[in-house]
């Protein structure tokens, strides 16, 4: 690897594609006893996505909401 002019640094292709590093994604730089730790920064989830199918019904959304308010249809 290579830095450039303005200390930007290029990932080869293969360890992009084996750690899913793309455009945008953010690095943490680290400094050890042994030089550089470069670590992948845990993007926060969409809170949406962590709850979605916590129910687990197969029902559409108006007949749990009409349960919910103790209406069955």
């Amino acid at each position: 690897m290579k830095i450039l002019e303005r200390g930007q640094l290029t990932i080869p292709k293969k360890y992009r594609d084996r750690y899913g590093i793309r455009q945008d994604t953010e690095l943490d730089i680290l400094p050890t006893e042994n030089g550089l730790l470069i670590i992948k920064k845990k993007m926060k989830q969409n809170p949406f996505r962590e709850v979605f199918g916590i129910l687990g019904k197969q029902e559409n959304t108006d007949s749990i909401i009409e349960e919910m308010r103790g209406r069955y249809l």
